[in-house]
């Protein structure tokens, strides 16, 4: 959440830059009256709080059935009833608080292009030649199916849309492909290898943004009100929630590989082919818990760990900064890595690194105990690590060969067992 004392020292910083991410500035200023007379209401219990005390010491001293007495008794009752007016006044605007408060998203880094939409990012740099042809070349699922390492229809047999068995060295090729990545995260990147749970509580959906706003774009189970993970972010970040760590420890970086689950609400006509979009996928995911004053030059780094695994797999690949209206709900600057993808002559997204400064901490309650032994809260971040499925799909489409075959990346050949072509 954002700290409400930016909100109440600077309204209109907040509207200003709330409004880029589409917010309607009047929700901000409920959220300041609401916020005045809820403090106001606490300031007035605790007073007529203060009140029923002085008087029920004047009770006891008093004789009950004297006119004094009698008169003592029925202002400490009269002070209770507006005790709990007030009470009953203050929790409903309460609540009306706290669901503006954490329906609102992240504020964008002042560093960061104002814009509606995607089309308002910014390029920031490339890596890479773009592979060139002799033919024609086809979309990953086309050369998966017919080398018989994907098999989407078989998949939408058992489970619908948007699902796929990979088979063969398509299975082996995807288990290199998490495998490296998670050997280069923790052996070259000083990342710490979780398994983390896939099935976790709303409050953890919460702690990192996903609730309660976007419930409709993930999977929960019925029976007990769990949710299936949809990125490893949730888990990790959910890691030291209601903890206060020492800033000796600080920063400390977390990768794991997990399956994510989402159900894509909203996406209908996009990406209905291949492994770009799809319900169930597989992401090496990174996360940092770091000091503030660390966490920008924190993310330039994670994204380049991002990079790496792109450069070694020799895939040529872009990073944009994206504008206002494009990042994240928890995020107030985000990194996108796009690779290349030659059947559709595009960069297309593998990764996003944000910085969430404090705004995921402040949900989870995550902080840490300065030096000089105060308390304040940290800052998070992640990055994809990168989509496995996605860069699976990339590889194949890159590496593919005029006959039909795919040539496995030289990193990824002890992985794969030595196998250096897919046939």
């Amino acid at each position: 959440m954002i700290n409400p004392k930016i909100i109440r020292q600077d309204p209109d910083m907040v509207k200003e830059k709330l409004k880029t991410r589409g917010v309607d500035p009047k929700e901000i200023d409920e959220y300041i009256q609401l916020d005045k007379q809820n403090r106001a209401a606490i300031a007035k219990v605790d007073d007529l709080k203060r009140q029923k005390n002085e008087l029920s010491k004047q009770v006891k001293a008093a004789d009950p059935k004297s006119e004094a007495g009698q008169k003592l008794i029925a202002q400490v009752k009269s002070i209770n009833e507006e005790t709990k007016a007030v009470e009953a006044e203050q929790q409903e605007g309460a609540e009306r608080l706290n669901y503006i408060a954490v329906r609102l998203p992240n504020l964008p880094d002042d560093s960061i292009p104002v814009g509606p939409d995607e089309d308002s990012n910014v390029e920031i740099r490339k890596w890479g030649e773009i592979p060139e042809f002799g033919f024609e070349p086809k979309a990953h699922w086309e050369i998966g199916e017919n080398l018989g390492i994907l098999d989407f229809e078989r998949a939408a047999k058992v489970s619908g849309a948007r699902f796929v068995y990979y088979k063969d060295a398509g299975a082996r090729l995807e288990r290199a492909v998490y495998n490296f990545m998670l050997d280069l995260h923790t052996q070259k990147q000083g990342y710490h290898e979780i398994i983390p749970p896939y099935l976790v509580n709303s409050k953890t959906m919460f702690g990192t943004g996903q609730f309660p706003k976007f419930t409709e774009d993930v999977y929960t189970v019925e029976s007990t009100g769990e949710t299936l993970i949809p990125t490893a972010e949730v888990p990790l970040t959910n890691y030291y929630a209601g903890e206060i760590l020492d800033e000796k420890d600080l920063p400390t970086y977390f990768t794991a590989f997990t399956p994510c689950f989402r159900s894509e609400a909203g996406s209908a006509g996009r990406d209905t082919r291949g492994l770009i979009r799809m319900h169930q996928f597989h992401k090496v995911e990174m996360v940092k818990f770091c000091k503030p004053e660390d966490s920008f030059d924190e993310l330039e780094k994670l994204t380049l760990d991002a990079q790496e695994v792109l450069k070694k797999l020799n895939l040529a690949h872009h990073v944009i900064v994206l504008s206002t209206g494009d990042t994240g709900f928890s995020s107030a600057k985000t990194y996108d890595i796009e690779v290349w993808m030659p059947e559709q002559g595009v960069y297309r997204e593998i990764s996003s690194c944000s910085n969430c400064l404090d705004f995921q901490a402040r949900r989870a309650m995550i902080r840490y105990r300065k030096e000089d032994g105060s308390v304040d809260y940290l800052h998070t971040l992640n990055g994809s690590g990168l989509a496995v499925g996605r860069t699976v799909a990339a590889i194949i489409e890159n590496y593919q060969q005029p006959d039909g075959t795919v040539r496995v990346p030289d990193v990824l050949v002890p992985y794969m067992n030595g196998q250096e072509v897919i046939k």
